[in-house]
């Protein structure tokens, strides 16, 4: 049984993202998961920099079920092995990092592949493949500029490509700008946000909280199911 997850708009700062969402490189729409800010402590004060939205396609919901429903919000928040789930699930994702202060497209494109590489060559996995990736990544974002209100959009394929695409205000481009394939860059974006050293917790926290709700939602209709089954073989209520 699928159950469409109850989805509501979020609102980070000043931004608001949507309950669905329809990404660039995709015919799907997807239900927002979670969403919070990305920030730095910088001399004692807390600077944030980007709000991100995470968005998730449909089938997320029955294939976390299988492992994940009757978790509490905070037993899911405190396991690295659901954020792989979510991560690497064979189901598409669609990340939205909105500006809340300005920045280039080097600066960022720079700091995402530092932080893809290292892990990468510590577990392993970083091959010339891997090098032609990111090297395609910067390019993509070496003219961009960003300023607050704009954003940079993500499309992840569970196919192993992400679709990179830009917006300057809260509208949602049909197309994208490029698509890169390389599996590994492509969970990489989702895994920087969410994984075990995700850079924004709010919308891991979030993201945590909403999929606890639907799973046990999914959960209760699924009892609710098995005892009318019940009523109906006890022949006390009527089959519908």
């Amino acid at each position: 049984m699928v159950l469409s997850p109850p989805v509501t708009s979020l609102q980070v700062e000043d931004f608001v993202f949507p309950p669905t969402a329809k990404p660039p490189g995709s015919d799907k729409t997807f239900v927002l998961g979670g969403a919070g800010v990305r920030g730095l402590e910088i001399e004692g004060k807390f600077i944030k920099f980007t709000a991100i939205g995470v968005y998730l396609e449909d089938d997320a919901v029955p294939f976390l079920g299988d492992k994940w429903k009757g978790k509490s919000p905070d037993e899911l928040l405190d396991s690295v092995d659901f954020f792989r789930d979510v991560v690497t699930g064979p189901f598409e994702k669609f990340i939205r990092v909105t500006m809340i202060l300005p920045l280039t497209g080097k600066m960022y494109s720079e700091k995402v592949v530092e932080n893809c590489v290292a892990f990468w060559k510590s577990v392993g996995i970083y091959t010339e493949a891997e090098a032609k990736a990111v090297e395609k990544f910067v390019q993509v974002f070496e003219h961009e500029t960003f300023p607050p209100g704009s954003s940079i959009l993500f499309t992840q394929s569970p196919l192993g490509s992400v679709t990179v695409a830009f917006s300057k205000h809260d509208s949602t481009p049909k197309d994208g700008a490029a698509v890169i394939e390389n599996k590994h860059l492509s969970e990489a974006v989702l895994e920087s946000i969410i994984g075990k050293h995700g850079v924004s917790p709010a919308a891991k926290k979030k993201l945590a909280e909403r999929i606890s709700e639907w799973l046990n939602e999914k959960v209760a209709e699924e009892v609710k199911v098995v005892e009318e089954e019940v009523k109906i073989q006890n022949g006390e209520s009527e089959k519908i």
